[in-house]
């Protein structure tokens, strides 16, 4: 461990530790560090939530992370949980604040050396604004070098509500003290854009419009919402994945060279790209955008419900489960460029991934026979479940006469590196510890993203014209949403040798 770190004294107050956030994903990477040896030296998770007895909550604890958690509980666990201690403090009721205020002064008092203080908000988007004023305005935010604050995105609904979020936060925590955290940017792949683009010579000077023809992002999972409907309705795909998630993946993508590896010029950067965006008109959604719900069907054989048959959803929603988007970057690297971001749920299978599809060769050199001559090359970043880059081009076939086939170059991360990539929230929870906002949303980003959105969100408030359900499970979505592609709408990441896939997946809208 760094020895910057190793002697530091650090609370980690996670407000809402009773909820699915803390057990799922919090409580299994901070114990997975616990393993790694990556936690402070003087560690504290201090658990806050409304209703826990201590032991009940470690007990629960140890379940989550013997469920989600890379390790599970060993002979050392029993030394983690010992630095979990519990705070009860209904967050709504602002008296409660000051007892947690004197809790941690009676906590700070045993220490040696000064206590970095990191308030996580595991809780509902609502109340981040909320929480965070009650924090400051209990004295919890006076000293901004040693005090964080983290919020999980996506903020608010709307840019207006997400400025009423930010401007809570900002009149006690500084920028600089706020994390805004989307777990995507804490996976090993994303991460690897900035290296794969800015680290090889070979990518870079064909990485514009003059060499790439049109770029796909595509977030598929194969499962519903599950429970989480009530949510879900609030949200829809474009709130839930593509105001955050998408648009950072389009950002690395898409951006320029940073001077320096700085949260500074890498958050700059970004900023650029999102100002590029081609703004879409308010009577031009649908020539740009695509919306889909999913109804019931048969998957794997057996029968799964359709959206509106899921717990907590009106029986007439009009929420989107899919979403599709056409967008032009107006830059001189970009111009003319299609960048395709898609996601849904109950789609034909789980993966994430990054298609560059470059342009076709200028002029077809072989006779028709050799098959191939206007297919272009490909650039596949695999993000999940496969964490990959596949380079697909073409080979002569062996033998005569001359013809051409696919042929593919892979690079896959647990084969090249023979270990297991940490979870995205081990690799965030470090940065935060470390006060390294680099993976992290500045509020300019935020609001960018859903300024540009803005149309949109305004477009789907209203029921669509063609009515939902619109695709059916293990489908690629609907039918409409091809017109956005010109090609087959289907993932390439993980197919078979040849690294095509044409055809081993359900075809649009069936």
């Amino acid at each position: 461990m760094e020895e910057d770190i190793a002697n530091r004294t650090i609370r980690f107050v996670l407000l809402g530790a009773s909820g699915d956030l803390a057990h799922s994903k919090i409580l299994p990477a901070l114990y997975d560090l616990h393993r790694e040896g990556q936690l402070p030296g003087h560690f504290t998770l201090v658990a806050v939530s409304r209703s826990a007895e201590l032991e009940a909550l470690r007990q629960s604890y140890r379940d989550s992370v013997a469920h989600y958690a890379r390790q599970p509980p060993g002979a050392d666990w029993e030394g983690f949980a010992a630095g979990i201690f519990h705070i009860r403090l209904d967050l709504a009721e602002a008296d409660d604040y000051r007892r947690l205020k004197t809790a941690l002064a009676e906590m700070d008092r045993q220490a040696r050396g000064p206590v970095e203080r990191i308030f996580y908000l595991a809780t509902p988007p609502h109340l981040f604004g909320a929480v965070a004023d009650h924090l400051g305005r209990e004295g919890l935010a006076e000293d901004q070098a040693m005090t964080r604050l983290v919020v999980e995105k996506p903020m608010g609904h709307d840019l207006e509500s997400f400025r009423t979020i930010n401007n809570l936060m900002r009149r006690h925590f500084a920028e600089e003290s706020i994390y805004r955290i989307d777990h995507f940017l804490g996976k090993e792949t994303v991460q690897n854009l900035l290296a794969f683009r800015f680290a090889n010579p070979m990518f870079e000077p064909i990485w514009n419009r003059q060499y790439i023809e049109q770029v796909t992002i595509t977030v598929a999972e194969s499962e519903g919402i599950g429970g989480r409907g009530a949510y879900y309705e609030r949200a829809g795909a474009l709130r839930d994945m593509v105001q955050n998630h998408l648009l950072q993946l389009l950002c690395l993508i898409a951006m320029e060279p940073p001077v320096t590896y700085t949260a500074g010029d890498l958050r700059h950067k970004k900023e650029e790209v999102l100002n590029a965006l081609r703004p879409i008109p308010e009577g031009g959604v649908d020539a740009v955008a695509v919306r889909g719900q999913y109804g019931s069907g048969v998957v794997e054989g057996e029968p799964v419900p359709a959206y509106r048959q899921e717990p907590a959803v009106s029986a007439e929603s009009s929420v989107e489960t899919f979403a599709a988007l056409k967008l032009y970057i107006d830059n001189w690297r970009w111009q003319g460029v299609p960048f395709v971001l898609r996601t849904g749920k109950r789609l034909g299978r789980r993966v994430t991934e990054l298609v560059v599809r470059f342009r076709p060769v200028p002029h077809c050199t072989f006779p028709p026979r050799a098959g191939l001559n206007a297919q272009p090359a490909q650039l596949i970043i695999g993000i999940q479940p496969e964490e990959e880059i596949l380079l697909r081009f073409a080979a002569k076939e062996p033998g005569t006469p001359f013809r051409l086939q696919p042929a593919r170059m892979r690079f896959n991360y647990r084969e090249a590196f023979n270990k297991e990539s940490p979870a995205a929230y081990e690799t965030l929870l470090t940065e935060v510890m470390r006060g390294e906002p680099m993976h992290f949303m500045h509020a300019e980003q935020v609001a960018a993203a859903w300024r540009f959105l803005t149309p949109v969100l305004k477009a789907w408030e209203s029921p669509p014209e063609d009515p939902f359900p619109n695709y059916t499970p293990g489908s690629w979505g609907p039918k409409a949403a091809k017109g956005l592609l010109e090609e087959e709408w289907q993932p390439t990441c993980g197919c078979d040798a040849a690294g095509l896939g044409r055809g081993s997946e359900p075809k649009q809208g069936e």
